[in-house]
């Protein structure tokens, strides 16, 4: 195995970068390469068999880059097709799944709150989760269409923006919900307005920081405990408008870095 090789990150959007970053802070001289499958965002009302094939695609395109592990920075991708993404391929693969454990580990109330979109509320990799808690929590859920809009827009605290959250939070806190589960990587952009809607009382599960732990145990496992040997560099991609990703880019990650075109 290559270990100057890149860690490669897909997502339909900028969501994912939220994942880039926490992998960033506990890898920092790996280098990654993040795809935004942008031309096809967001995923959320999108079929499962069409998120499959652009997450072979893009997969493909990772692994010809040198990737020696892939992470799919998408709740809906990861619930979607992630079994078939490990039995096609040998890399580690590495998903997201809205917080639950911690969440039940979290809640006083013993009610738990999940943001996701309609499409990762639908699949049955959520709603298995789901029944594994079950009978330790009551567990509310409340599709957010039209917020991964919202979030590629760069619109984070716009009155529309704030509309929706409080369209969506409400409801959860209405029910007795003292813990709310953020079920989508775009969501963590909204984590200080959700957590304003809230109030101080509610406490905000997102789980980037566990995926990038996740990372790291899969290649230190994958590379026998050797060091990585790349430089910290990134690399971006995507299907959509280079410039629009560009924008997103400088705001969310930081200015100057390159894009180029998935093609």
């Amino acid at each position: 195995m290559n270990l100057s090789s890149p860690i490669g990150i897909f997502d339909s959007g900028i969501g994912g970068l939220s994942v880039a970053r926490a992998v960033r802070e506990q890898l920092p001289g790996e280098d990654i390469l993040y795809v935004a499958d942008s031309l096809h965002a967001p995923y959320g009302d999108k079929s499962d068999s069409f998120i499959r094939e652009r997450m072979h695609v893009i997969t493909d395109f990772l692994l010809s880059q040198g990737a020696r592990a892939v992470v799919v920075a998408c709740n809906t991708a990861t619930t979607a097709a992630i079994a078939q993404l490990r039995q096609t391929y040998s890399v580690p693969i590495i998903g997201v799944e809205p917080g639950v454990k911690p969440a039940v580990l979290a809640t006083r109330s013993g009610v738990v709150g999940v943001m996701a979109t309609p499409r990762t509320l639908q699949t049955h990799s959520f709603e298995s989760l789901a029944a594994r808690f079950s009978s330790k929590v009551r567990l509310l859920v409340q599709p957010c269409p039209n917020l991964v809009h919202q979030i590629e827009g760069l619109d984070f605290d716009s009155e529309a923006t704030q509309a929706l959250v409080r369209e969506y939070v409400m409801p959860l806190l209405e029910e007795g919900a003292d813990t709310i589960v953020l079920g989508c990587t775009h969501y963590n952009y909204l984590s200080a307005l959700i957590a304003r809607v809230a109030g101080p009382e509610i406490s905000i599960i997102s789980t980037e920081d566990a995926v990038a732990r996740e990372v790291v145990r899969r290649l230190e496992s994958s590379s026998r405990g050797e060091s990585a040997a790349g430089s910290g560099r990134a690399a971006f991609y995507t299907s959509g408008d280079p410039a629009i990703f560009s924008k997103q880019l400088a705001h969310v990650w930081g200015p100057g870095e390159a894009v180029s075109s998935l093609r």
